[in-house]
């Protein structure tokens, strides 16, 4: 398992050990002792997988409180994966990572606590995998505009399909201070 550092610290990538031959192949997609070797043992409560086609985007979302932190991965298709840091008061606040995550290079996103998540399919559908380590909690669910100038993240689509709540989240400034986790160094 090779682990791989991202421009946000805390935020990494996560390329497992492929073993293959005609019949096919096999990885560890997790493996508790490997990840805690290199500092990173989440208890993970919640598996999701979700399904879009090309162009759709979801996100920018996160939740708080009761924060998750998700390991995400792709096993068939591909997307471009994005965290951006929403901690008040980190010295990456509002800064963001992307990675393209596919079926094909069977990376991993680990997208600490206390980070906004989202991604767009690239190929003709995708099946997208997370585990969480909150379960999914209604009243703590929030989000950030796509496209929000302010974070400039470099999506790869100009014209996604989106959700209602998506389309019509709030630009990060306008979020109240209350609805922001905070950074603990």
């Amino acid at each position: 398992m090779k682990v791989i550092e991202t421009d946000l610290p805390g935020c990494l990538v996560i390329e497992p050990e492929v073993f293959g031959d005609e019949r096919g192949f096999f990885y560890e997609s997790f493996n508790h002792d490997k990840l805690a070797a290199h500092g990173l043992a989440p208890a993970f409560v919640q598996g999701n997988v979700s399904s879009s086609a090309r162009g759709v985007l979801r996100g920018l979302h996160y939740q708080w409180p009761n924060p998750q932190g998700k390991y995400v991965s792709v096993l068939e298709g591909e997307v471009w994966d994005v965290a951006v840091d929403i901690r008040q008061g980190s010295p990456t606040f509002g800064r963001w990572t992307g990675v393209t995550l596919s079926a094909a290079n069977r990376r991993h996103l680990w997208v600490p606590e206390g980070f906004a998540h989202g991604f767009v399919t690239l190929s003709e559908r995708a099946l997208f995998t997370y585990l969480c380590t909150a379960t999914y909690d209604r009243e703590a669910d929030a989000g950030i505009r796509w496209n929000d100038a302010d974070l400039g993240i470099d999506w790869p689509v100009s014209e996604p399909v989106l959700s209602g709540k998506d389309a019509a989240a709030p630009f990060l400034t306008e979020i109240p201070a209350e609805r922001l986790p905070p950074f603990t160094a």
